[in-house]
């Protein structure tokens, strides 16, 4: 059976397609699928939802947070949902044949 981990970063960034774009397709490698990109202007944040192996959904994780680290300018958000950061959250999600323990080693 193969291995497949979800993972579900939100960013704080919900009303640039532009750079919610270039953030989401970071994550996009081989190995990698990216199933849903869901902004939301309002909070201007976005959930990113994309699957794979373990190791490959790392990788495009580690990805994705350097992008939105480059391009979200956090002294300039404004939204209605309170942000830690450029990636608030970075949930690694065992889907098929995956612990939840195997999701915690690969988030640390």
């Amino acid at each position: 059976m193969k291995k497949i981990v979800l993972c579900v970063p939100n960013i704080s960034e919900g009303r640039d397609w532009g750079k919610i774009n270039q953030i989401a397709s970071a994550a996009e490698i081989p190995g990698c699928k990216l199933l849903d990109v869901a902004p939301d202007v309002d909070h201007n944040r976005t959930v990113i939802t994309f699957a794979g192996g373990p190791r490959v959904v790392q990788f495009a994780a580690l990805k994705l947070i350097i992008k939105a680290a480059e391009l979200i300018d956090m002294s300039k958000h404004k939204g209605e949902h309170p942000r830690m950061g450029a990636v608030d959250v970075c949930p690694f999600v065992p889907f098929r044949g995956v612990s939840m323990e195997d999701c915690v080693k690969l988030a640390r």
